[in-house]
């Protein structure tokens, strides 16, 4: 009895250790730049005052649970590990068009378009680069969530000079440490969201080219053009810690253009109500992809972001947060397929270029394949 009592006691004492040891490598690992720096002085005492600040973390407009009716975070760990899901990658190169930065004209107003979230903008002769994500990779952990073949075709060494970058949120595949790094000496300012400045901040960008915004509020940028900031209906986080940096959307308005660009939101009352305040919209940008019914009240599905689109009072929707990194369980394509049956269904004009192809934003009519028809 007593030799079994050892056996069980060094057992135990091995287990403890172990888990010592996990937990020790799990700190440390996370002291890594990557993971970015939680707010604090001044800027969290300005978050504190927020309205939409409450019990320690940012809260959305109504309720919000991170998983729908019936799931569990067990149960879809365990589905994310366990359950093979087809064709959630593509087998061919994404197609796409290397842009040509050399022969951008300033007076061109276009947006290109570099797969999931991130696009660049030329309005009136100033260039707006939009969650840029340059790494090829969207986790902290490098090679975990690499970019499709063929879809990432944009370099940072390729981006020209930035006179505005805009963040919406600090997760891993929209604010990406290798990408903003590398392109501090090009970026002349930044705006975003409340506290998402601490990340930018120990990552070597100084603090007066930054503006953190709340939602609601507005900055003008130069002559007539302004950025306001609205609710989207998310999360933010880099770390175990939850809701301490500020998710939102970006209004871009000139005197002759209005474009919405959205962050990661579920489907809710928001976009009606911004659509009633500041539509119409010539352009939308919605994200269409890595969606789930299980997490359907984080992220839109396909049919609810043609909805979302018509709640603004779009004249034009353009999908994105598709066709670059496999986040969702739903086939690579299959974003694509149902939006586009969805808008011909509601007579929403949408606009599908491929990676790198040029959007010109005062032409009336567009003409585009689909690119995504026929790959596997």
């Amino acid at each position: 009895m007593k030799k079994i009592t050892k056996i069980l006691k060094r057992m135990f004492i091995t287990i403890i250790v172990l888990v010592l040891a996990i937990v020790a490598g799990v700190y440390f690992y996370m002291q890594q730049p990557q993971f970015g720096k939680a707010p604090s002085g001044e800027r969290l005492e300005r978050i504190k005052k927020s309205k939409n600040y409450k019990d320690g973390a940012f809260q959305n407009l109504n309720l919000t649970p991170s998983l729908a009716e019936g799931y569990t975070m067990s149960g879809v760990l365990w589905d994310f590990l366990f359950t093979k899901y087809p064709n959630t990658s593509p087998l061919d190169s994404i197609p796409s068009v290397k842009v040509d930065w050399n022969n951008l004209k300033p007076e061109d107003n276009i947006l290109i378009w570099f797969g999931h979230s991130s696009y660049f903008i030329q309005l009136e002769g100033k260039k707006y680069l939009i969650d840029p994500v340059f790494s090829g990779n969207a986790s902290p952990i490098s090679g975990t969530t690499k970019a499709f073949p063929g879809s990432d075709i944009c370099l940072t060494d390729d981006i020209p000079e930035i006179d505005y970058l805009l963040i919406t949120h600090d997760h891993y595949d929209h604010l990406d440490y290798s990408t903003v790094k590398a392109i501090i000496p090009k970026v002349k300012k930044v705006v975003t969201g409340l506290g998402v400045g601490s990340h930018l901040e120990y990552w070597g960008y100084k603090p007066e080219i930054i503006t953190e915004l709340d939602w609601n509020e507005s900055v003008n940028l130069y002559d007539s053009t302004t950025i306001y900031t609205v609710p989207a209906r998310h999360f933010s986080g880099r770390t175990l810690k939850r809701n301490n940096t500020l998710w939102l959307s970006f209004i871009l308005e000139t005197r002759n253009i209005k474009l919405f660009l959205g962050g990661d939101s579920g489907y809710d009352t928001h976009f009606k109500e911004i659509g009633e305040k500041h539509g119409p919209f010539d352009l939308v940008l919605l994200e269409d992809g890595q969606y789930d019914v299980k997490w359907k009240y984080i992220h839109l599905l396909p049919e609810e972001v043609v909805k979302a689109a018509k709640d603004l009072n779009a004249k034009r929707l353009m999908p994105v947060h598709n066709s670059k990194f496999k986040l969702g369980n739903h086939p690579w394509n299959e974003p694509m397929v149902r939006v586009t049956a969805e808008a011909q269904k509601k007579n929403m004009p949408l606009l599908t270029p491929m990676i790198g192809e040029p959007i010109h934003l005062n032409d009336s009519i567009y003409s585009y394949k689909e690119w995504w028809g026929g790959l596997k």
